[in-house]
């Protein structure tokens, strides 16, 4: 959507003749390390070209207007700086409301309330982060308009508390990480336990990341996430009675088979095994990715979805569907699902001179089965959270 467009739209539905300043958070895709996050392991995740805009200005009273153009239906949702407890009847805007909250909590003055157009092309539901990038969008926005000084990493601590604490969804830092620290052409090999990072170029040459979209949609809060989190917790708490560990990531392989029959509960040994195994495929395939082994690169992809789906339980018959299709295609050298699961994304190398039989003969192959057709794009390793309001001039 042009700034153009977005400018009429802010001005029309907001009754306004003043120019906002524009924001953009992207969403992210994770190339490998899949729910490793909350169990202190590496997780390597890009910020794409598809994200969220926020159209702001500081109004002269206390009101904050919030509206989404993914949303019309749901009209101006007002709030005031005076109370920010979460309102479920606010749904979406309670993203942007919570990082206000927590960031006024932190000391930091937003004297004045706002008026905010979002606009968001990552398709909704797809498991791409959009609520992170809603998250990370705010938190720029704020720090823009009110001239705060607010260090990176603290902002992203702020974006994963309202997950957690306000919305109420048990999910670890990748996702604000990937989105407010993502570099042009970078992957991030994130270290979730002490956030410690560095960036690794992405040079695919010949091939390209496709995002393949399965058009099943997921809600996290409601899906079996946080479940998920706590047979990992269970699990490392009783390798704690005999290992010194802070969390599974800790653990080598060799390890953790010398140890798992301190894990009582069969279905806790498989969800733990998953987290270790996957943790220790992404510092791999950092190490691959570096040598220029693409090709082993993509047999650790499919290693990965593998464990998703027979360890971690993750996956469901759309993803299944989707990889094994994509894995078929001549040109492929690895696939995955990307996200949380249940639903939402996976991802292919593709040889580029082959994308558009590749997309042909996946659709066709997922439609027949499922019933409606998947979404695929070509994904754009982008730049994190920022202010765009010259670029767009």
């Amino acid at each position: 959507m042009s700034k153009i467009h977005l400018l009429n739209e802010f001005q029309s539905i907001f009754k306004s003749t003043a120019t906002p300043r524009t924001f953009f958070a992207p969403g992210r895709i994770n190339l490998i390390g899949e729910h490793t996050d909350y169990n202190g392991g590496h997780v390597f995740p890009a910020s794409i070209s598809f994200g969220t805009y926020a159209l702001a200005q500081t109004r002269d009273d206390q009101k904050l207007r919030f509206y989404s153009l993914n949303f019309p239906d749901s009209g101006i949702i007002e709030a005031d700086l005076s109370d920010l407890t979460y309102n479920a009847t606010h749904d979406w805007a309670n993203f942007p409301k919570g990082m206000i909250k927590y960031m006024s909590e932190s000391g930091f003055n937003i004297s004045t309330g706002m008026d905010i157009l979002f606009y968001g092309d990552i398709p909704n539901g797809a498991g791409l982060s959009s609520s992170a990038s809603i998250e990370m969008v705010t938190g720029v926005l704020l720090e823009g308009l009110f001239d705060l000084v607010i260090d990176r990493v603290d902002m992203i601590k702020l974006g994963q508390k309202v997950e957690n604490d306000y919305i109420g969804v048990n999910s670890g830092i990748m996702d604000q990480f990937a989105i407010g620290k993502g570099k042009l052409n970078h992957a991030i090999l994130l270290n979730c336990q002490t956030l410690t990072y560095r960036y690794a170029p992405i040079e695919l040459d010949d091939h390209a990341i496709m995002i393949i979209n399965t058009n099943k949609q997921r809600t996290l809060a409601g899906s079996k996430y946080n479940e998920r989190r706590t047979q990992c917790e269970q699990a490392l708490a009783e390798l704690q009675t005999e290992l010194e560990i802070e969390s599974l990531g800790d653990l080598t392989n060799v390890q953790f088979e010398q140890h798992k029959h301190l894990i009582t509960d069969e279905i806790n040994q498989k969800r733990a095994k998953h987290a270790v195994y996957e943790n220790q495929r992404t510092l791999e395939a950092l190490e691959k990715l570096e040598q220029g082994e693409l090709t082993e690169f993509g047999r650790l992809m499919n290693e990965s979805h593998k464990s998703l789906q027979y360890d971690y339980e993750v996956t469901g018959l759309e993803l299944d569907t989707i990889v094994k299709a994509a894995r078929d295609q001549p040109g492929v050298i690895g696939a995955r699902m990307t996200g949380a699961g249940f639903g939402g994304c996976a991802i292919a190398i593709v040889e580029k001179d082959k994308i558009d039989s590749f997309k042909e003969n996946v659709n066709k192959i997922y439609t027949e089965k499922i019933g409606y057709e998947a979404s695929f794009y070509t994904a754009a390793i982008g730049d994190g959270a920022k202010e765009i309001t010259k670029e767009m001039a």
